[in-house]
């Protein structure tokens, strides 16, 4: 429970951040995975005396991946005097709250989203960790187009989400003076998608740009094949990779998902090697996947930028001068760039494959 008075933006040691997310429902693992690959940073962070002496602590309120719910809880971790907001799960719930943020002069702090509609108009509260949406579908496109495969349909969330999505395989087939043969859409937090799957499976392309969450992607891919539909799947790094492996076993064989952090499971970086021994020495029994590694970085990219605020008492203008200083820099071969007038750390963007015994293959 969310206690307002003994949650203070500034209590003696602590900084105190904010995240609604989804931990229930059919997107729960996106949250769940999120949390706890920040929360394995902090942990460690504070338990080598924080920053400056202060420990960094996460109240999680639940939102179950719906809007309405997100501005309630934003709400009252405003009202609590939280010190950012962080590590919010989607578009639709972001969109909610970037508002809420704004009107409270909050810091808004490593969105799990990709949507341009919460980096355009550019805010000075707002920080993204992530590369864009459009970054991801660019290069979906480009790899597809590469392969000669130009009949690509769009399945996407009927919400906020979805249509980032197709907004930005759209603009991207345009360069190539290509459109999607075929869109369709789920509702958000629905496997209904039998509708969608007659669509596009009519236009037959050869492939479907799956801008979903894990749950209906997966529901997506099995209907389509037993329509009979042989072409491939893309997804963007939003789906949840590990969630959607898990969840289709191995009928996941052959599912491509962008991404937009280093792999989790192969140490050939030294950020994942410092991730993966964090969770070797107990972790909280932290899941090494993109979604944990995201909340890991994630986290990370906040501390550096508390480092960096002048003053012993770090204040909220204090904490986004520290961001825009951080410049280029590298997490363990992870590179991050922010400015007074750059608040995306990274554009970085790359393919991986499911391998259809629960593994991901970069």
């Amino acid at each position: 429970m969310l206690g307002a008075p003994a949650l203070r933006a500034q209590s003696g040691n602590r900084i105190v951040l904010g995240q609604s997310a989804a931990f229930t429902g059919p997107a729960a693992q996106l949250g769940i995975q999120f949390h706890a690959g920040a929360k394995l940073y902090f942990d460690h962070l504070n338990a080598q005396g924080g920053v400056g002496g202060q420990r960094i602590e996460i109240v999680q309120l639940d939102d179950g991946y719906e809007p309405d719910r997100c501005a309630e809880n934003t709400t009252k971790l405003l009202s609590a005097d939280v010190f950012a907001l962080f590590g919010y799960i989607g578009t639709p719930t972001s969109l909610a709250a970037l508002p809420l943020a704004i009107k409270g002069q909050t810091p808004f702090v490593a969105p799990f989203t990709g949507a341009m509609g919460l980096r355009q108009p550019f805010n000075k509260l707002a920080f993204h960790l992530r590369a864009s949406y459009n970054d991801e579908t660019a290069l979906i496109v480009r790899q597809l187009t590469n392969l000669g495969l130009n009949k690509i349909a769009v399945f996407h969330q009927n919400d906020s989400y979805g249509k980032a999505g197709l907004d930005g395989t759209t603009l991207a087939l345009a360069e190539r003076k290509l459109q999607p043969v075929a869109t369709a859409t789920v509702e958000r937090n629905s496997v209904d998608v039998a509708a969608a799957v007659a669509t596009i499976n009519a236009a037959k392309p050869d492939a479907v740009v799956q801008i979903s969450a894990y749950k209906s992607c997966a529901a997506y891919i099995r209907a389509a094949r037993a329509a009979g539909y042989g072409g491939t799947f893309y997804n963007v790094s939003f789906v949840g990779t590990q969630a959607l492996a898990d969840e289709l076993g191995k009928d996941g064989a052959g599912v491509v998902v962008s991404q937009v952090v280093p792999t989790p499971y192969s140490a050939s970086k030294p950020i994942t090697r410092e991730f993966l021994e964090l969770i070797g020495k107990g972790g909280n029994k932290v899941q090494p996947n993109f979604s944990s590694m995201e909340g890991f970085l994630s986290a990370k990219l906040f501390a550096e930028g508390l480092r960096r605020a002048p003053g012993k008492n770090v204040t909220r203008d204090g904490f986004i001068s520290g961001m825009e200083a951080i410049g280029e820099q590298s997490f363990g071969g992870f590179q991050i760039s922010l400015g007074p007038n750059d608040h995306v750390a990274s554009r970085f963007a790359e393919l991986s494959m499911l391998t259809g015994d629960g593994k991901v293959r970069t």
